[in-house]
């Protein structure tokens, strides 16, 4: 039997890895809008380029998200298109009202929560048997916890930080994820991320 269609059955009976694609590929262009209201809403040049950049890294994400998503026929989902197309411009026309540290903290603490979201998504293709979209999963995951760092390397040293990072869970002690960028895993052995109840 052709392999293709085999790991096609399996992963279209695989719920939760199904719900998680569907999920990613929606959520991946909400925050692309939410990044054009961000760069929108900062004066500085520099910040405003590498925000640009985090938000080509969402769409760009999105497009491999869809890509594998095609290959078991994993169909996209018009409750979250409609859901995350929704909250992405309002948090994009937020960032206009809610000054300069706030969008730069939650777009941190929701960076911090997708990296997991990739390692999760190759753990359950590795309960399936696949192996094939280790390698992009992997870049994906830490291309997340690169924007988280460079999120909260804005912020670290800001006073309102410790008052956030108390009530929402993530700043300069706290993490939902464990992901070391200088200490990483190779791709291969990668799924022992985020097995601790992460996000």
């Amino acid at each position: 039997m052709d392999s293709t269609i085999t790991e096609r059955k399996h992963v279209l009976n695989h719920r939760k890895l199904v719900n998680l694609l569907q999920m990613a590929y929606s959520a991946e262009r909400a925050a692309a809008f939410a990044y054009q209201g961000h760069a929108g809403s900062v004066k500085n040049e520099d910040e405003k380029l590498a925000i640009n950049q985090i938000e080509i890294d969402e769409w760009n994400h999105r497009s491999e998200v869809i890509r594998i998503m095609q290959i078991y026929n994993i169909p996209i989902s018009k409750y979250y298109e409609i859901k995350y197309f929704v909250i992405g411009k309002i948090i994009s026309f937020s960032c206009y009202v809610i000054g300069w540290f706030m969008p730069y903290y939650f777009a941190g603490r929701l960076e911090s929560g997708n990296v997991c979201e990739y390692f999760r998504m190759m753990k359950y293709f590795h309960e399936l048997g696949i192996t094939t979209h280790n390698t992009i999963l992997f870049e994906m995951g830490i291309k997340e916890k690169e924007h988280e760092e460079f999120f909260i390397n804005k912020i670290k040293h800001k006073k309102m930080l410790s008052i956030f990072e108390s009530v929402f869970g993530w700043g300069n002690q706290k993490s939902l994820n464990d992901v070391d960028l200088d200490k990483k895993y190779p791709v291969d052995e990668s799924v022992k991320y985020c097995k601790n109840g992460l996000s």
